[in-house]
């Protein structure tokens, strides 16, 4: 995939200004306009049969992996975690029989998360809702 994207770039009369792939997903910054994106989609997609792309263009927010990039009114990019409107909020629960190192990395792992993927803007707000997550599954302030 590594080469095929290599030669599809090299190839373009356009360039994105960056390109990120994780697996099948892409992320890309796009300077020259939607005529020219459809264009290099079209491009893309030509090279070869069973490899074709579908673009998800950005509307205030696009969500790309477990992150939702924004734009923020000065029109730099902003990020945090992004969460899918069917994500229902339910972890290992407190109560549930399960090591205590377990439930505890629960906690850990999603504070880590949220430190490492939420501007500094927005951390505090996540950080006080995961508060709430953790209480309405059980852990007690003290766990935390």
């Amino acid at each position: 995939m590594e080469d095929f994207e290599k030669k599809v770039i090299e190839q373009a009369p356009h360039k994105p200004v960056c390109w990120f792939r994780y697996v099948d997903d892409t992320f890309v910054i796009w300077p020259h306009g939607q005529e020219k994106l459809t264009e290099f989609l079209n491009h893309l997609n030509r090279l070869h049969k069973k490899i074709q792309f579908t673009m998800e263009i950005e509307e205030g927010h696009l969500p790309f992996l477990d992150i939702d990039i924004y734009r923020e009114m000065d029109g730099s990019l902003g990020h945090k975690v992004y969460k899918k409107p069917t994500h229902t909020y339910l972890y290992l629960h407190q109560n549930s029989h399960h090591h205590p190192a377990n439930k505890q990395s629960v906690l850990t792992s999603l504070i880590y998360r949220a430190k490492a993927l939420y501007d500094k803007d927005s951390l505090t707000q996540e950080l006080e809702f995961l508060t709430t997550v953790f209480k309405d599954n059980g852990y007690s302030p003290q766990q935390i």
